[in-house]
C-alpha cells in the first residue's frame, strides 16, 4: 500500500495519528505538491488513523452554521469541534474507506481488493427495459443492514426487478438517517455492515441476476461529522438549501472534483456497483466548460470499457432539462437516465385529487397524457408554483423516453409528507393498481419504492439521529416551517428525531400473507411481467406512443416490433366505456377488485378500473 497522504492546503503543519485512538502514536507529515502532505509510513490494513493540524493564517476551525434546517437532510455546514490549543482535534480522513466508530471517529485502513467475488462472471444489465426497485437499508430489511437485504432478494427476483437501488449508504451521525447527510464520501455506514457488508450485498445481487444502483450525494456535505472545512476549500460559500455549495470551480477546486470523481470510480470498480443515482444535480454549481456530470459519465464509460460491464448514471434534477440524458455527441452529458417527477405529479393528482404546492399545475387526464407522450409537462412553459417559465422540451430523435425513470412514489414523494403516509394509506387497492398499470405500460423505465408492490401499511417518514441537540432542533423546526408553508398541520408532522418515527417506517413483511396485500402483489407481478413478454411494453425503443382522452378516461397505445398493446384507464368514480381498435380482443390483465369487460371494439371499465389489451 502507499504511504499515508492527505490534501490539506489550509494546514501549515499536519500530524498523522495511528494506533489506539485513546493514545495514538504521532508522526510528522511532510508538505509535498499541491497542498498534499505525506507521512513516511506505509498504510497497513486494519490500522486506525486520523490527522491533526495547525492551520495557516486565516484558516481556523469552521464554525457551526445556524441556518434553517432543510426539511430533509438536516441543517448547517459543519459540526467540527473547536481546535485544541494550536492543533485541531483528531480528524478523520476525508478519503476514509472505513469509519468503524462513525463519522466522528478515527478512520481505518481497509483493503477493498480483498473480497473474494463469487459473481466474477457477472456481465451486467443495461437500464433500458429494466425494472428498478428503490429501498432504504435500515427499514427494508428485518435486521436493518445489508445482510438483511440479502435475505429478501428472492422477493425482488420473483417480482421481476432487474436493478436494486440503495438509498445512500455513506456514514452519517447516529444510527438512523435517510442517508442524504453523508460526510465521508468514500466510506460505508458501519451500522449497515461497512465496506465488507456492501461488497457481499452486491455479490449476492449479481448472483441472482440483479444489478445494483447506489444513491450518492455530491451536492453538499451533511452537518454531523463534517470536518472537511479544516482541510481545505471543499465548499465555496452559498447555500443549496441543505448545506454549503460544493466548490467545483473556485480556487483549488481541481482537487475537490478529483475527490468526487475518485469516489465515482471507487463505487464502480471496488464495489462493482452497476450504476449511481446522483442526488439533486441541479444543486451542483459548476461553471466550468467540462461539467462535473459529464466528467462522471466519462469515468463510467471508461470503467464499462475496461470491465465489459455497463455502468449507468441516473440524475435527479428539478430543472426538466433533457441535456442531462442527451448523448454527448449531441451536446448533452450522456447520462443513462433521469428521474421524471412530472409523470408522478400528473398521475398522483389525477388519482388522489391533491393539488397543493408543486401539484398545482397538474390534475387533469390531458396533462397525464401529455407527460406520457413527452415526459415533461413543464417544457418551456409557465410553472405557477415557481412563478416562472420552467423546463425545455425533449428531442425524441436523439433520446428515447426510456431515458426517464418514472414511478407511482419514491422516498421523497412519500417521506416528504407530514407523516410520511404512503399512497396505500390513502387509496383503495384498485386505485393503487391503476397507478401501477399506468407506470407499467408507460414508455419510461419504471421504478418501485419498497413495499408499494403489496400496499404496505407502514409509513415512510423522514428520520435522523444527529449527534447534536442543536442539529436535531434545527431539523425539527425546519420540517415544521416547510410543511406549514405547504398547508400541513404542524401537529401532524412526525418528529424526525423520535426513534419511533424510524421504527414505524420499517416494512412489515408478514403483511404479504394477508389480503388485500396478496391481491395487489399479484397485480404488480402480472403488470410488470407483461413488460418482459410484450415487446410493445418492454422495448426501450418503442415505435410509437399514442394517447386518446375522453372525459376522465385514457387510452394509451404502445407499439414495437409489430406488437401493439392498449391500456384503457378510468380515472373517475363512475363506470365508463372506452373505444378500442377492432382486432384487439385479448384481455391481458385487469384488476380483480375492479374487473373490466371487453366487448366488440369497446372495453367497459368500472370506477378506477383499467384493462391491458393485446
Amino acid at each position: 500500500m502507499s504511504n499515508y497522504r492527505v490534501w490539506a492546503p489550509y494546514a501549515a503543519e499536519v500530524e498523522l495519528l495511528t494506533g489506539d485512538p485513546a493514545s495514538p502514536e504521532h508522526s510528522a507529515m511532510t508538505a509535498v505538491e499541491g497542498g498534499w502532505f505525506e507521512a513516511d509510513r506505509k498504510m497497513t490494513v486494519g490500522e486506525r488513523y486520523a490527522f491533526r493540524m495547525r492551520a495557516t493564517a486565516g484558516h481556523g476551525a469552521p464554525q457551526q452554521d445556524d441556518a434553517d434546517a432543510d426539511g430533509s437532510d438536516g441543517s448547517g455546514t459543519t459540526t467540527a469541534a473547536d481546535p485544541v490549543g494550536d492543533w485541531t482535534i483528531p480528524l478523520p480522513d476525508p478519503r476514509s474507506r472505513r469509519q468503524p466508530d462513525g463519522p466522528h471517529g478515527f478512520s481505518e485502513v481497509v483493503d477493498l481488493d480483498a473480497h473474494d467475488w463469487r459473481s466474477a462472471d457477472w456481465t451486467g444489465r443495461i437500464l433500458p427495459g429494466g425494472l428498478v426497485y428503490e429501498l432504504h437499508v435500515g427499514t427494508y430489511a428485518d435486521s436493518g443492514d445489508f445482510a438483511g437485504v440479502v435475505k429478501r432478494l428472492d422477493h425482488l427476483v420473483d417480482l421481476g426487478v432487474t436493478h436494486v437501488e440503495l438509498m445512500p449508504v455513506q456514514p452519517f451521525g447516529g444510527d438512523r438517517n435517510w442517508g442524504y447527510d453523508g460526510v465521508s464520501w468514500h466510506a460505508v455506514h458501519e451500522g449497515y455492515g461497512g465496506p465488507a457488508g456492501l461488497q457481499k450485498l452486491v455479490d449476492a445481487c449479481h448472483e441472482r441476476g440483479l444489478a445494483v444502483i447506489l444513491d450518492v450525494v455530491f451536492n453538499h456535505f451533511g452537518p454531523d461529522g463534517n470536518y472537511v472545512g479544516f482541510f481545505g476549500p471543499y465548499t465555496s460559500g452559498g447555500e443549496t438549501g441543505w448545506g454549503e455549495v460544493v466548490n467545483l470551480t473556485g480556487p483549488d477546486s481541481d482537487e475537490v472534483r478529483a475527490y468526487i470523481l475518485d469516489a465515482v470510480r471507487m463505487w464502480l470498480v471496488d464495489y462493482r456497483i452497476d450504476g449511481l443515482r446522483l442526488d439533486a444535480v441541479h444543486a451542483l454549481h459548476d461553471e466550468g466548460a467540462f461539467h462535473i456530470l459529464e466528467q462522471m459519465q466519462v469515468v463510467a464509460d471508461t470503467v464499462a470499457a475496461q470491465t465489459g460491464v455497463p455502468r449507468s448514471l441516473i440524475a435527479e434534477s428539478d430543472q426538466n432539462d433533457p441535456k442531462l440524458v442527451r448523448p454527448r455527441a449531441a451536446g448533452g452529458y450522456g447520462l443513462a437516465a433521469q428521474w421524471d417527477d412530472d409523470v408522478h405529479h400528473a398521475l398522483h393528482t389525477v388519482v388522489s385529487g391533491e393539488d397543493h404546492a408543486y401539484y398545482s399545475d397538474f390534475g387533469t387526464v390531458e396533462t397525464l397524457a401529455q407527460t406520457l407522450r413527452e415526459a415533461f409537462h413543464h417544457a418551456g412553459t409557465m410553472s405557477t408554483f415557481r412563478g416562472r417559465v420552467h423546463g425545455r422540451p425533449l428531442d425524441l430523435s436523439v433520446q428515447p423516453l426510456s431515458a426517464f425513470v418514472t414511478y407511482t412514489t419514491t422516498h421523497d414523494q412519500t417521506g416528504n409528507r407530514a407523516v410520511g403516509d404512503r399512497p396505500s394509506m390513502n387509496l383503495t387497492p384498485a386505485k393503487q393498481a391503476l397507478k401501477a398499470a399506468v407506470i407499467a405500460c408507460s414508455p419510461f423505465t419504471p421504478m418501485l419504492f419498497q413495499g408499494e408492490e403489496w400496499g404496505a401499511s407502514t409509513p415512510f417518514a423522514f428520520f435522523c439521529s444527529h449527534e447534536s441537540d442543536l442539529l436535531l432542533r434545527l431539523t425539527r423546526e425546519g420540517r415544521i416551517r416547510e410543511f406549514s408553508r405547504a398547508g400541513w398541520n404542524p401537529e401532524d408532522i412526525a418528529d424526525p428525531a423520535d426513534p419511533q418515527t424510524f421504527e414505524m417506517s420499517k416494512l412489515k413483511w408478514d403483511e404479504l400473507a394477508d389480503a388485500p396485500h396478496t391481491g395487489l402483489l399479484d397485480a404488480y407481478r402480472t403488470l410488470f411481467g407483461l413488460r418482459r413478454t410484450r415487446p410493445a411494453l418492454g422495448s426501450p425503443w418503442a415505435d410509437s406512443v399514442a394517447t386518446k382522452v375522453e372525459g376522465r378516461t385514457l387510452l394509451l397505445t404502445r407499439s414495437a416490433d409489430g406488437d401493439v398493446v392498449h391500456l384503457a384507464a378510468n380515472f373517475s368514480d363512475e363506470p365508463a366505456e372506452v373505444s378500442v381498435d377492432a382486432g384487439y380482443d385479448e384481455l391481458l390483465h385487469t384488476h380483480p377488485d375492479a374487473p373490466a369487460a371487453l366487448g366488440d371494439g369497446v372495453v367497459t371499465l368500472p370506477a378506477w378500473g383499467y384493462a391491458v389489451l393485446g
